[in-house]
């Protein structure tokens, strides 16, 4: 296929959704290389994102089930509990190398050739990678994201920090000051607030995570507040200055008012994140941005420039690793004249706090918009596995539509919702109903059984509440 081209297929960038789409191309019998600047694979997910961060989650978890004495009603009695914040650290990149190199062996194995360095186009097919140009029949833009800055802001990754310096944090924050409620803020600000630190969330809208089911946002706050964090809601960042080994933040209600300031030990801010499109060469090609510096792409991930596609956080859509995978496998499918699809109305998102918080699909309030529904919930409380655990915070609710009983969407809290979400999934891209999900046996006693009752719960028949 690569005719008087160097490759068929040159994938620019090497996270979730680049590394996939290269290995698949090459099992596809394309000839790919990827182009990645830094200096090993996996892009900010498994460098500095997805993967350092659950080491961290994980990590914390454990300690503060040690140190806190929580274990004892189980008959577990530990006394001096101490955190090692070098080995924690040292855990975290353990499991980032050996992920990072697993990728380098599956490149190696698929033969793919990793071009190292930062990619440009330079015309229509060629692009300089480093000090080298090569040509492609296809490119494939899989350039992720970055951080998103607070205008006024410095990030100094010492005291005011992003989300990768929030995962390098040489000791623990007396007080931490997070910007931002949504998923990367909420998640780091809970490895820091388990391991001791006192964290204050600063958001701007009037809730916490932004985009996921009220209800789900609503029972969110409430276990965070009793977990110790502060919640600051409505309320706008103007100002954050350094003052030697702390900073002094400045915030005023969103709808107006009076300003007020917050000393803190580091400041997180974590507003979001953007696509990485600046550098690419774009105009050499004619490819435009749209207002949000995103590639728009057609159902098959083509880009207006024919040869050239995108993939992951670079295109609309929700910024998730999983997403730019299925995307990865669809575009190198279709580059090779197969059918790759992904669909966009089932991809599941999660939220790794503890508990996790899950959602799929539509939530209730989107579902009502569009027509009648019926609404299933069911608490862990009620559940027999989360009883004896002593872990009942959260229920699993169900949306399905009124007359089809069609699930339209399944949204959860529990310490396991990252996992169980998968099944609801699953059942909605088959196209299932509630009561296919009801009568679907589910083994006892787990807490998918709460996914099951929420089920029957649509049809007004659960058994346990």
């Amino acid at each position: 296929m690569a005719d008087n081209y160097d490759f068929d297929v040159l994938v620019i960038g090497a996270g979730p959704g680049g590394y996939v789409a290269a290995i698949r191309a090459a099992q596809l019998g394309l000839r790919t290389a990827c182009a990645e600047s830094r200096e090993t694979l996996g892009g900010t997910c498994l460098n500095v994102g997805c993967i350092p961060s659950k080491a961290l989650l994980h990590a914390s978890e454990l300690f503060a089930e040690a140190s806190s004495g929580a274990l004892a009603k189980f008959g577990v009695e530990l006394q001096g509990a101490t955190l090692n914040l070098d080995a924690m650290h040292g855990e975290k990149a353990k499991a980032v190398k050996e992920l990072t190199g697993g990728i380098e062996f599956l490149f190696k194995k698929n033969k793919v050739e990793w071009l190292k360095g930062q990619a440009s186009f330079q015309g229509p097919n060629s692009v300089q990678v480093g000090e080298r140009t090569v040509t492609a029949k296809n490119v494939v833009i899989a350039t992720g994201s970055s951080v998103t800055p607070l205008p006024g802001v410095a990030i100094d990754n010492e005291v005011i920090v992003d989300s990768t310096g929030a995962l390098a944090l040489p000791r623990v924050p007396e007080h931490l000051v997070v910007i931002g409620g949504g998923v990367i803020g909420l998640e780091l600000g809970s490895v820091w607030r388990r391991l001791g630190a006192k964290v204050t969330v600063v958001e701007y809208l009037d809730q916490i995570l932004p985009g996921m089911d009220e209800e789900v946002r609503k029972e969110s706050a409430k276990i965070f507040k009793k977990q110790g964090f502060e919640l600051r809601t409505g309320l706008k960042v103007t100002g954050v200055e350094r003052n030697g080994v702390g900073a002094t933040l400045t915030v005023e209600p969103a709808k107006g008012g009076a300003a007020e300031t917050i000393q803190a030990d580091a400041v997180l801010v974590a507003i979001g994140r953007r696509p990485n499109t600046e550098g690419l060469g774009l105009d050499k090609v004619g490819l435009q941005v749209n207002n949000r510096l995103q590639i728009e792409t057609d159902h098959d991930f083509r880009t207006a420039v024919p040869g050239v596609w995108a993939i992951g956080d670079v295109i609309p859509g929700p910024m998730l690793a999983h997403k730019a995978e299925d995307e990865g496998i669809a575009v190198a499918e279709n580059i090779a004249g197969q059918t790759g699809i992904v669909n966009h109305a089932v991809i599941p998102s999660v939220v790794y706090t503890h508990p996790e918080i899950a959602g799929v699909g539509l939530t209730e309030e989107q579902a009502r918009a569009n027509g009648d529904v019926k609404v299933g919930k069911f608490p862990f409380m009620a559940n027999s596995r989360a009883k004896t655990n002593r872990d009942t915070d959260g229920f699993v609710k169900v949306v399905a539509d009124a007359k089809t009983d069609r699930v339209l969407g399944v949204w959860m809290i529990s310490s396991l919702a990252g996992t169980m979400i998968a099944q609801a999934a699953q059942a909605m891209e088959f196209g299932a109903t509630s009561e296919d999900i009801a009568y679907t046996c589910h083994p006892h006693p787990t807490h998918s059984e709460a996914l099951k009752e929420a089920a029957m719960a649509v049809q007004g028949k659960p058994i346990h509440v």
